[in-house]
């Protein structure tokens, strides 16, 4: 009896989630997990029977011995664009899969596209699109001036039929616009549901690492903010990029969040042009905006993106606040600095802005966290307040203490060697630093105190 009980106690029925796949021992009208009204649906589990028999069958895992692997030499497809390149840690990687996240209209597809067209000088590429007609994409393709003949293009959505028809084509790159729409026979749910686009997105993979199939999924930003709905896409591929810009600006910027076989601090510049994106020449002019200039308030410093040095225009505006406590707002910088900052400014110097409203803005769109611009900050705060502009041609770097003091930064020099290369003359930097190679004049401070003297 007691083993009769066992093995109805094996069999059980479970209700599942067809949005989340989440389980539950008992239905109800609205899943606990994603909030989903009517979608638990009755499934039968057996987890105890024919455990072993499965087991023979599956068989054991071969067991390498990586002293045995030879060791081939990592070859990179260069996309032909440097400022993309650079991002994918010097070229793209037969066999990895990418994924292209950015808001609606930012440029997802025109930037793919233009990717194929360079791509496809170096074997045939496949476009797949669920999304748009063979005629619209045609159109596209012909506006960007791209070449048509090494291009393929699969107005389908199942990921079995594009899966065999790339096997058959062996494309050097496949472009998927967009993950949401293309859906797998095998799973009972909707296209661009979590389970849907974790089916495909796993078929993709396969084809990318069995076959040295190069794939970039294009995948869409929902209102949280998530790519592609479901966060769990982006553990599936090698790399994600996503595609930034400021409103109003012509400019994008192409970051990677995620980069198995690259640094993920690199930065990519983009203009977006009447014939698609071109490189941007000179990207520290994107983010200086009218620094030539003297006004007050307004100063430029030097950040870090990866490997990339960006000259960048600071703007502080220090108004008396007038009605309760004084407002601390910051655009492209973190507002919990700034609140250290202007602290550190009231408490440690002469500047009273325990009565000052305090407005930041970084030139060009660009959010930072180089403790570098510390000190520009600073400076841009202090000249607003005194009323009093810095002379133009000045660039200021260095990091701040709490106590004011001024610490040393990194790679100091390769920061310096841009901005005289931009034509700036001279440089305020904290105490002990050298930089023997140029002709930029140095300005050595050891605080907070110092700079306001210089200043006034």
């Amino acid at each position: 009896m007691v083993l009769i009980g066992l093995n109805k106690m094996a069999i059980k029925k479970i209700y599942i989630c067809s949005h989340c796949d989440a389980q539950f021992p008992k239905w109800s009208g609205r899943c606990l997990e994603c909030g989903s009204w009517g979608t638990l649906s009755e499934s039968i589990s057996d987890s105890q029977s024919d455990k072993k028999t499965e087991a023979k069958k599956i068989g054991d895992a071969s067991v390498l011995d990586l002293r045995s692997l030879k060791n081939d030499p990592e070859v990179r497809v260069k996309s032909g664009w440097e400022e993309i390149d650079r991002v994918l840690g010097g070229g793209l990687l037969p066999g990895s899969l990418l994924l292209l996240s950015g808001e609606p209209g930012i440029g997802k597809s025109t930037l793919a596209a233009q990717l194929a067209n360079t791509l496809g000088a170096k074997g045939e590429v496949l476009y797949v699109s669920g999304e748009e007609s063979a005629i619209q994409v045609k159109n596209r393709l012909e506006r960007l001036k791209c070449d048509l003949s090494r291009l393929r293009f699969i107005g389908e959505t199942s990921v079995e039929k594009i899966a065999g028809a790339a096997l058959k084509l062996k494309p050097t790159l496949i472009v998927v616009d967009s993950i949401q729409t293309v859906y797998s026979s095998l799973i009972p749910t909707e296209a661009g549901s979590l389970s849907q686009i974790r089916a495909v997105a796993v078929k993709f993979l396969e084809i990318a690492k069995e076959y040295g199939i190069s794939v970039l999924l294009i995948g869409h930003i929902t209102k949280d903010g998530q790519v592609a709905g479901p966060k769990s896409l982006e553990h599936i591929v090698d790399t994600v990029l996503s595609l930034e810009n400021e409103p109003g600006s012509n400019y994008c910027l192409l970051r990677a969040s995620k980069n198995r076989f690259g640094s993920v601090h690199e930065l990519g510049v983009l203009e977006m042009t009447s014939l698609g994106f071109v490189e941007a020449k000179d990207p520290s002019s994107v983010f200086l905006g009218s620094g030539g200039t003297a006004i007050p308030g307004s100063v430029i410093g030097c950040v870090l993106e990866g490997s990339r040095p960006f000259l960048v225009n600071i703007q502080a505006l220090v108004t008396k606040t007038v009605f309760g406590y004084p407002q601390r707002k910051s655009s492209g910088l973190d507002l919990n600095r700034l609140q250290v900052l202007s602290a550190v400014i009231a408490k440690r110097s002469q500047i009273n802005l325990v009565t000052r409203d305090i407005i930041l803005n970084v030139v060009g769109g660009l959010k930072i966290n180089d403790p570098a611009l510390d000190l520009a900050v600073c400076a841009a705060i202090i000249s607003s307040y005194l009323n009093k502009s810095l002379t133009s041609g000045i660039v200021i770097i260095g990091e701040v203490g709490l106590g004011a003091e001024l610490r040393p930064v990194f790679r100091l020099e390769q920061r310096l060697k841009e901005a005289e290369k931009l034509g700036f003359k001279s440089a305020i930097v904290p105490e002990g630093a050298d930089y023997k190679s140029g002709k930029l004049k140095l300005l050595k401070i050891k605080n907070l105190g110092e700079l306001v003297d210089l200043m006034k």
